[in-house]
């Protein structure tokens, strides 16, 4: 029963996967994501039902529209498996529940997020902004964070970039930071409590500076720019709180703070 559950479970992640890949290409360009079926980018073909099974059509196309033969991105596996993967991952730890469901719209959210930012250099407030309600609705669910812990961690979350973009503005005299980061940090503060959201912030800091560094280090159209997005920052730094957040505080706290 367990492996029937799990393959469900994977077929679901990777069917929702497909689904984020209209979500990351139709959002940034202001498109429905609910009407139209999917076509090809290059030739504008719609695409039949067996174009749009999952990693499965990809390979069996063996890459390639099936109509024009335009090579198409390995993103768009490489997001349906990721997301079935994370599904799994949770549903391996949690089992089945409320808590197994809020890390897989949460994990959704952030392979859209990571992925929007790291090509347009925005994250949607479609996304963010009904993020904060449900996080602080589900947060009312028995077993939760509770409502006290989400609303600190919204207002920690939104309220400290908030601060940190002010900053950055008077110091450089230019916006150094978008809104949509601060709307994306008071979602995960939502979902995640404020504890874990200063471990975010943290975690974020750490891999954006190392990124950052060795990106620029190769790029230099990233040199020259000096523009790196955030959000995906966040968004990595967010799954490893989900993953290891209470495990990695607890550690903090116990050994390093001395804190029993």
């Amino acid at each position: 029963m367990n492996v029937a559950i799990a393959i469900l479970v994977g077929l679901i992640g990777l069917s929702i996967g497909s689904f984020l890949n209209v979500v990351i290409f139709r959002i940034p360009r202001e498109k429905s994501v609910v009407k139209g079926r999917s076509a090809c980018p290059a030739c504008e073909r719609r695409l039949n039902w067996y174009h749009n099974i999952p990693v499965l059509s990809y390979l069996f196309l063996r890459g390639k529209c099936g109509f024009c033969g335009a090579r198409i991105s390995w993103r768009y596996p490489l997001i349906e498996l990721l997301n079935g993967g994370l599904y799994l991952f949770f549903f391996w730890q949690l089992g089945l529940g409320a808590e197994l469901a809020v890390f897989c719209f949460l994990s959704s959210a952030l392979v859209a997020i990571f992925f929007i930012d790291l090509d347009f250099q925005i994250i949607p407030d479609v996304i963010t902004l009904p993020g904060m309600v449900l996080g602080l609705a589900i947060s009312l669910v028995p077993g939760q964070i509770g409502i006290v812990q989400a609303a600190i961690g919204l207002l920690v979350g939104g309220g400290s970039l908030y601060v940190v973009a002010l900053l950055g503005d008077w110091l450089f005299k230019k916006e150094s930071m978008g809104g949509g980061d601060i709307k994306m940090a008071a979602m995960l503060g939502a979902f995640l409590g404020w504890q874990k959201i200063l471990f975010v912030f943290i975690s974020s800091a750490v891999i954006g500076l190392v990124v950052s560094v060795a990106v620029m280090a190769f790029s230099s159209k990233l040199r020259k720019s000096r523009m790196v997005p955030f959000g995906p920052f966040l968004a990595l730094a967010a799954m490893l709180a989900i993953l290891y957040g209470d495990t990695l505080i607890n550690y903090y706290l116990v050994n390093l703070a001395g804190l029993r």
